[in-house]
């Protein structure tokens, strides 16, 4: 995933306020397109660090969440897809057992600056447009 870029207003979109996110708790979901189809994305607080994913299993495309937003184990080490069982390390997105083998989430790319968290669009994700 890289280091996020320096943090710039005009170039990164408010997800929300870096309160909304406490440290291994619930994550703040939200909605993107990926090459121009509908997708939800997420944040969330892990060790310190904000990161983010596209809210999608690599084991088989489907919304990971077992109750909105909630995306940890019961010990909150890892991210875990509440039909497959699959889990991931939320410093990486990587696999760390289960039916997605070495698969790993989509990151998003999200840095933090001035109490709130911002998502960096990409060629392949772009916020969702009204109108």
């Amino acid at each position: 995933m890289g280091e996020p870029p320096a943090p710039d207003d005009s170039a990164g979109l408010p997800v929300c306020d870096s309160l909304d996110l406490p440290d291994r708790g619930r994550a703040f979901v939200f909605d993107l397109m990926e090459f121009g189809r509908p997708v939800r994305g997420f944040v969330l607080r892990f060790d310190g660090r904000v990161v983010g994913y596209i809210n999608r299993c690599a084991h088989v495309p489907a919304e990971m969440d077992w109750q909105p937003g909630e995306f940890l184990d019961g010990d909150r080490r890892e991210i875990v897809c509440a039909i497959h069982g699959a889990t991931y390390d939320p410093r990486t997105g990587r696999c760390t057992g289960g039916p997605a083998g070495r698969g790993r989430l989509k990151p998003l790319r999200v840095a933090e600056s001035d109490g709130k968290v911002y998502w960096y669009p990409s060629g392949e994700f772009e916020p969702v447009s009204f109108g």
